[in-house]
């Protein structure tokens, strides 16, 4: 039976120019919109099918659920097939996922049409680990920050775009534009994403099955993948609920508005590569301590964002930089832990990641109808809390050895 280390040496590497990383940046930025587009538009996308505002959580919650589910199953595929080849194969497939989104007629199709969307919209973490695959050890960090820098880049105009559209063109439209989108993305990707040999031999049943093998054997791997569960998913008690809130009083806004608010996430973006340096220079478990602080503190701002707009507006700032260092700095550690199985290290971590934001989508959009900005303090602060006990527990009870405290401390 062949085991995790039984690999093939990727001799046809190409290096990765600084243009190259760029267009791929790029690349994760499309890819990962098509998880955020629905966000601005979840009460004009309800009423459109039919039903009231608790469908508004279930539409964002199973996208994200159909995301972890296309990292379980075309995660590990990373390390076994041609990269370039596989995400060819899961654009169109994505595609076809927001033209049923546009053209849905009742709530069931437009769930089902969700989580094709979400399944099929992975493509940012099969480039992620494949490019920081071919950079130095010492540049890693930085390489992923980039990478991320487009990823984030995404999901903010995403928001903004899908917002703006939306109100003016109606949410279907949006979709519609999103598909559009899409081809722009498959050139960029079969155009620069370098052609691999694959990093594992094992068949994909055993693959599958060397998921759970890493996550019992891996520290560093279960200290990440908690992390990640509980700092997305209070990013997700917001932005899960955030369309809901800014739709009452006192703020009445429109899609357009709410989608403005994703230009919070700038600040994050912009700090993306320093992040990855931090990770570093400083050590990886440090930052995730810090972005859990805050996290806590930002909850304690969005708690009292019902009677003053910059309170939000520095709740969800910090909220989304705390959420950006705590993905930069788990996957900056996770690529260095075993690089011949990169694509099953960052599958099993980014499950526990979105699984973490679906269950705080689903919470925040409840919380937030009933309990209002109050709630999603406490549940959001809770989520940081948690995190940040935790860290400081695995701390304790397994630490690091010498050789990787620069790397993962």
């Amino acid at each position: 039976m062949n085991t995790i280390s039984n690999v093939i040496s990727d001799s046809n590497s190409l290096p990765v120019s600084g243009p190259r990383v760029v267009a791929l940046a790029l690349a994760c930025g499309l890819a990962v919109a098509t998880l955020y587009y629905n966000q601005p538009l979840l009460p004009a996308m309800a009423a459109g099918v039919g039903s009231g505002p608790s469908a508004q959580g279930a539409i964002t919650m199973l996208t994200q659920i159909g995301y972890a589910l296309g990292l379980l199953l075309f995660g590990p595929l990373g390390d076994r097939l041609d990269r370039r080849r596989l995400v060819a194969c899961l654009i169109p497939a994505n595609i076809a996922g927001l033209v049923l989104s546009a053209t849905a007629s009742s709530l069931a199709w437009l769930l089902a049409a969700s989580m094709l969307v979400g399944v099929t919209g992975v493509t940012a973490q099969i480039i992620i680990p494949a490019i920081s695959s071919l950079v130095a050890p010492a540049k890693r960090g930085h390489t992923v920050g980039c990478l991320m820098s487009g990823l984030f880049a995404g999901t903010l105009l995403a928001r903004t775009l899908s917002g703006y559209v939306g109100e003016h063109a109606g949410w279907r439209t949006m979709f519609a534009l999103a598909a559009v989108i899409d081809v722009l993305l498959f050139v960029v990707v079969w155009l620069c994403l370098p052609a691999n040999r694959p990093s594992s031999d094992m068949p994909y049943s055993e693959l599958m099955v060397s998921l759970g093998l890493l996550f019992v054997r891996e520290p560093l791997l279960r200290e990440a993948c908690l992390a990640g569960f509980l700092l997305f998913g209070a990013l997700n008690v917001l932005w899960g609920s955030l369309a809901l809130m800014l739709q009452r009083p006192p703020y009445s806004w429109g899609s357009d508005l709410t989608g403005l608010f994703g230009f919070v996430g700038l600040a994050g973006m912009l700090a993306s590569t320093k992040i990855g340096r931090l990770a570093d220079h400083w050590g990886a478990r440090n930052v995730v301590s810090i972005a859990a602080i805050l996290v806590i503190l930002s909850f304690s701002l969005i708690a009292a964002s019902g009677y003053c707009l910059a309170l939000l507006v520095l709740g969800a700032i910090g909220l989304d930089l705390g959420s950006r260092a705590n993905l930069i700095a788990n996957q900056t550690r996770l690529y260095g832990l075993q690089p011949e199985v990169r694509g099953c290290l960052n599958t099993v971590f980014m499950i526990s990641y979105y699984v973490g934001g679906a269950i705080g989508s689903i919470g925040g959009a409840t919380v937030g109808g009933q309990y209002g900005w109050i709630g999603l303090g406490v549940v959001g602060g809770t989520c940081g809390t948690l995190a940040l006990v935790a860290g400081h527990l695995v701390r304790l009870s397994e630490p690091v050895p010498v050789s990787r405290d620069r790397s993962h401390g």
